[in-house]
């Protein structure tokens, strides 16, 4: 049975742990306000932009744009955006759960990950990764999504990947973030139906038609790359909420698991120190008794 020395030690050890986690929810609390919020204001410019190059492969007969380019699928690039810290609870593990069932049993895929936790996994795992990326999975900026895309891009129109898929999380809320695979390259944007559009009753954004100048190939040369920069862009920013909001469940989790531990070994210091007592008492009383 522990001493009460050795408990008082326990309990300062956990007090101190508790603290820790305090900290750091209350600093994932504050980082996950605005990574919600720049990941919620990305959404409308990222389907805004979606529309406009919907529009514009409608006003072109064939789009010879190289990232609208299907072709025969011989290689398959995995984008992968993971954490680069842990004690996220069941965030990294999830995204994992997600790449394997992606990924396992193919022989013709490379990856490109985002990320110390999903690289780290991978490469102990065997799996050749071409690019990795860390050091930015809390605060992304526009600037990494704009390099990602570009880099993407390159080895698409090279013909290194002839398809690439998105791994990411989606945020939803603190408690509820799923983790998503959507298609990459070649860029998915099938052309506006213009006459069902023109019979709609009321003109909602969706369904207006644009004047391109100069001309609709030109906008399209300019909107693909920058859709693509949004896309990215904005799975950034969902992944950041998510892992912010994974870390902050899971830290306000730990907190209380300590109050609760906290609670029970000072019921079992009481318990030790109160029997010490009621012995030395009895001891006392004892020689008491022996010197009549």
């Amino acid at each position: 049975m522990p001493s009460a020395r050795d408990i008082r030690r326990r309990i300062k050890s956990v007090k101190n742990i508790q603290q820790i986690t305090k900290a750091m929810k209350m600093v994932a609390a504050a980082r996950l306000r605005r990574a919600q919020e720049r990941a919620n204001s990305s959404k409308p410019y990222t389907q805004q932009i979606k529309r406009l190059l919907e529009h514009a492969v409608s006003h072109i007969a064939q789009p010879n744009h190289p990232l609208l380019q299907a072709r025969e699928v011989n290689q398959i690039g995995y984008l992968i955006l993971s954490a680069d810290k842990g004690l996220a609870g069941a965030y990294t593990s999830n995204l994992i759960k997600e790449a394997r069932a992606q990924i396992e049993g193919k022989d013709n895929i490379r990856l490109v990950t985002v990320g110390r936790k999903v690289r780290d996994y991978l490469r102990r795992r065997g799996y050749q990764i071409d690019q990795e990326h860390i050091g930015f999975s809390e605060k992304p900026t526009f600037g990494h999504a704009r390099k990602l895309a570009r880099e993407m891009a390159q080895q698409f129109e090279a013909g290194e990947y002839d398809e690439i898929h998105l791994i990411y999380t989606q945020f939803y809320s603190p408690l509820n973030h799923k983790p998503v695979t959507i298609k990459l390259l070649p860029v998915d944007a099938e052309p506006v139906d213009q006459e069902a559009a023109n019979h709609q009753p009321d003109e909602t954004p969706e369904y207006r038609d644009y004047i391109f100048e100069p001309s609709a190939a030109e906008v399209l040369h300019l909107l693909v790359p920058r859709y693509l920069e949004t896309v990215i862009y904005g799975a950034l920013m969902q992944s950041a909420a998510s892992e912010l909001g994974a870390r902050m469940t899971a830290m306000g989790s730990a907190t209380d698991n300590a109050q609760e531990l906290i609670s029970k070994l000072t019921l079992n210091y009481n318990k030790v120190r109160q029997a010490s007592i009621t012995r030395e008492i009895s001891e006392i009383v004892g020689g008491a008794e022996a010197l009549k």
